[in-house]
């Protein structure tokens, strides 16, 4: 299958203009957590050499992906067979650079073995992520009253109860 390349830039703008950009990536699971710092650091170097600026960050946390894929280059076991990964580390990063910085990077992140698929495009520089909001509920207006009993003190619980009144009690369940 051969490789297509989407070009975004529109009339052959100055290169020399600076863009906002986010890259998503996710990293193989077989990373351990204590590593996974030195993959990031490996990503923020290579937008850091596009001379990049970092303006926000999302740390790599596990997730679990929707279907089962190999990396793009083709991780092999032992046997000879594509390694396949249900799980990822997912982590983001935003930053300002020089047009086209985003290819050069989805360029880069191509052949590092750690990465098992990334993401660069043109965004803003206004937080985007989406807000949390409360479910809000409706009210409900009760056209019936309630009405409530008189409650029982403890000292009416713990009154005797007379051998009379308790066998009228008793008749008076049995004979309803």
């Amino acid at each position: 299958m051969a490789e297509e390349t989407v070009q975004t830039d529109i009339g052959g703008e100055d290169p020399g203009v600076v863009r906002i950009y986010e890259v998503g990536y996710t990293v193989v699971p077989t990373v351990k957590e204590e590593d996974l710092e030195g993959v990031v650091g490996k990503v923020r170097g290579e937008i850091e050499k596009l001379g990049g600026n970092f303006i926000a960050e999302g740390a790599p946390a596990s997730l679990k992906l929707a279907y089962e894929f190999s990396p793009r280059n083709a991780v092999t076991e032992k046997g000879g067979r594509k390694m396949l990964f249900d799980r990822a580390y997912f982590g983001w990063i935003k930053f300002e650079a020089k047009a086209g910085a985003a290819h050069a990077l989805e360029e880069a992140l191509k052949h590092n073995k750690d990465i098992l698929r990334s993401i660069a495009f043109e965004t803003v520089r206004e937080d985007t992520r989406a807000k949390m909001k409360a479910p809000t509920l409706r009210e409900v207006r009760r056209t019936d009253t309630i009405k409530s009993a008189p409650r029982r003190t403890e000292t009416e619980e713990k009154a005797p109860v007379s051998e009379v009144d308790l066998e009228k009690a008793l008749e008076d369940i049995t004979t309803e």
